[in-house]
């Protein structure tokens, strides 16, 4: 007891330096010993300071790729965009705002406008097709989800991404919301589809997809936090901090798969995504910090989601390749793998003269890799079968009967989609051609007409021209919008450099 009290009261020494335990004294002590005794330990214990250190920020020579990104974002808002880029970007904001003013009213959208019509918030944005403005970030989730209700969204063959419906989602949210010009609108829309892209083809997208998860929901987050940080007007550090929140919070399973009636897949493909880049950038813009370099710090976000990463991808070509220009609209109101197969067989259907009478058998081959995701579907927009029988007894597949569970239950329909095959062709599983489609139909009098789409119309090798965007989206918009309001719209995206505040639009896409 008297050696202990004797210890207590040297902490009390005036002689002890300020702060120095009991503690602190054994553990120095132990230290020196174990320095003494091994000499490896000593080494190590005289470098673990610089390496920690040496963690915080990257090292000397490093890529620092979090930097270039962030830089080129900050840089971003005052360039020019070359006059075939800002074309397209106006293409798919267009096209985009089709699939979310005639997914208002469809049951995914439906849910979650009632979902964040209960949840309140300050009035900040709309959310299109109905009277209710929101917050940014509830509005960002609402008119996403309306986005990808209906399987008109535009998609990026190689990274298997849906830019379209989280990030423009997310930049009409913020533009909205900080009364940005159609010109900021436009250059963050397409900020938005390369950082996804980019963030998906340094992950690697078939290793995304080979650990079950989805390269649709990993890449929503990045698309929208590109487009928000953008019309937030977030300098380096911000940017740096907007990565980060965003990056803590992707995910997305391929269990979508699974989803019986579009809701799910919805959320996973667009809102949740749009949500969570709008919420990462409103955080940096209120001054949130964190980490500043997440694509390169230890345990950083490409290792974590990629057994075999290629960071350089997030950099690669920026300023010269632009992902919205290689971005694929669609043409149909079915699922992407679907596009090609429809194509082939209504040409077959023109130029055969084929009929429900006259044909006995399809054949449906599809890329391995998409054919699994159509077949025979529970959700009628993704189901090949239905799709092909339907078109078989329409000539055309449309809008409201892509989506009809109702006219999938048909009797008609479902007869002649007994007669409709797939088949999961391993050999036309091709990085150049990801979604072509080899269909052939044979006839009851024995022959067999065959027909091959490489590319389906709405792909860069293929693409739509203005007036054919147009008319897609005035078929999904006036039904909901009346031919007046859709004309304008129309008219005023087509020009949207002309437009000094977004806010200008909303009466043309709100109730």
């Amino acid at each position: 007891m008297k050696e202990n009290r004797g210890l207590m009261s040297a902490n009390k020494d005036s002689s002890i330096p300020a702060g120095l335990t009991r503690r602190k004294m054994l553990q120095s002590a132990v230290g020196a010993i174990a320095a003494a005794a091994f000499p490896t330990e000593r080494l190590r214990m005289a470098r673990a300071l610089p390496l920690q250190e040496s963690r915080k920020q990257p090292a000397a020579g490093r890529a620092d790729l979090t930097g270039q990104l962030a830089r080129y974002m900050v840089d971003a808002r005052h360039r020019v965009l070359p006059p075939n880029v800002a074309l397209e970007a106006k293409h798919h904001i267009l096209d985009t705002l089709g699939a979310m003013v005639s997914g208002s009213r469809l049951k995914p959208g439906e849910m979650a406008i009632a979902y964040v019509r209960a949840q309140g918030g300050v009035p900040e944005s709309s959310v299109i097709g109905t009277n209710l403005k929101t917050s940014a970030v509830n509005a960002a989730l609402a008119n996403a989800m309306c986005g990808h209700a209906n399987e008109t969204d535009d998609v990026e063959l190689i990274t298997k991404t849906h830019p379209g419906c989280s990030s423009v989602a997310a930049a009409l949210a913020m533009a909205e919301r900080e009364g940005r010009s159609g010109t900021e609108l436009l250059g963050a829309v397409v900020l938005g589809y390369d950082v996804c892209c980019r963030f998906l083809m340094a992950l690697g997208p078939d290793l995304v997809r080979g650990t079950h998860r989805s390269a649709e929901g990993v890449g929503s987050t990045f698309s929208a936090v590109g487009a928000a940080a953008s019309l937030a007007r977030l300098e380096e550090t911000g940017m740096r901090y907007a990565l980060s929140y965003a990056a803590q919070q992707v995910s997305g399973l391929w269990s979508w798969t699974q989803d019986q009636e579009h809701v799910e897949k919805a959320f996973d493909f667009s809102g949740m995504g749009a949500r969570n880049g709008v919420t990462a950038a409103t955080m940096a813009q209120a001054g949130f910090t964190g980490v500043p370099d997440v694509f390169d710090c230890e345990h950083n976000v490409l290792e974590a989601l990629s057994s075999q990463p290629h960071p350089g991808e997030i950099v690669a070509g920026l300023g010269s390749r632009f992902w919205i220009a290689e971005t694929s609209i669609k043409t149909y109101s079915v699922g992407y793998p679907i596009q090609s197969a429809v194509d082939a067989f209504l040409t077959l259907r023109r130029e055969n003269a084929l009929r429900v009478d006259n044909v006995e058998h399809i054949l449906v081959r599809l890329p391995a890799d998409g054919a699994g995701i159509v077949d025979n579907s529970s959700m009628p927009d993704v189901n090949c079968q239905y799709i092909i029988a339907l078109a078989l007894v329409d000539g055309a597949v449309s809008f409201v009967n892509s989506h009809s569970y109702e006219r999938m239950a048909d009797p008609q329909i479902r007869a002649v989609k007994q007669r409709v095959q797939l088949i999961a062709d391993r050999k036309l599983v091709d990085p150049g051609a990801p979604r072509s489609a080899m269909v052939e139909a044979t006839l009851k009098d024995g022959r067999t007409v065959s027909h091959f789409t490489r590319f389906p119309p709405g792909t860069k090798e293929n693409p739509l021209n203005t007036e054919g965007v147009n008319a897609k989206v005035r078929d999904l918009m006036e039904p909901v919008l009346g031919a007046e309001r859709t004309a304008t719209l129309i008219e005023r995206v087509n020009r949207l450099e002309e437009v000094r505040d977004v806010r200008e639009l909303r009466p043309l896409f709100t109730l």
